[in-house]
């Protein structure tokens, strides 16, 4: 009974944090805004982070960009974020992102995930489906541009996903389960 009860307030606090995740604006034009940003400066470090990503994502059929916050105590970890998966040559269609997961480990992360689709199929069945299910491993420590995060370049199929670590301070092994979808007040 008492893991149970240890387990709730680690998942309040869990949702209680994931919640200030959200799109920095007051209009839905100033919160695309944002996103494009978010994405523009991400899109940026991982070119100066690994060059040729830029040639990956210029043969792509199109790309996402995510700004994920999340925490992890115990046994329990959440996160939440938003971003835009933007099509070769049209508009962003601009989503949101969840995440639950067990496993052990503690931390808080700020980190961008860049997703290159390989295929317009698979970009298509991740703007309307968006479900992505996997375990990971991450060790950081980071506050700005001090410090080290373990991230890297992940292929799975139709779809290589690459992780820049903002800040963070983590060290934790899990399974979890993410959902995307459309942020209807953006599209």
């Amino acid at each position: 009974m008492e893991h149970i009860k240890i387990g709730l307030c680690g998942l309040l606090v869990i949702l209680i944090f994931t919640g200030c995740a959200t799109t920095a604006g007051n209009t839905p034009a100033s919160k695309r805004q944002a996103v494009i940003d978010m994405r523009n400066t991400a899109l940026k470090d991982l070119y100066n982070e690994r060059p040729g990503a830029k040639a990956k994502i210029a043969a792509a059929p199109g790309y996402a960009v995510f700004s994920n916050f999340d925490i992890a105590l115990f046994m329990i970890s959440g996160g939440a974020g938003y971003g835009a998966v933007t099509p070769k040559g049209g508009k962003p269609v601009f989503m949101n992102m969840g995440q639950l997961g067990v496993g052990l480990g503690w931390g808080v992360t700020d980190f961008r995930a860049v997703f290159v689709f390989h295929d317009k199929a698979t970009m298509n069945k991740f703007i309307n489906e968006g479900w992505e299910f996997g375990a990971n491993a991450d060790a950081a420590a980071k506050a700005g541009d001090k410090g080290v995060a373990v991230g890297g370049e992940v292929v799975l199929d139709g779809i290589t996903i690459y992780q820049l670590t903002e800040s963070g301070l983590a060290l934790r092994a899990s399974v979890r389960g993410t959902k995307y979808w459309k942020d209807t007040s953006l599209n």
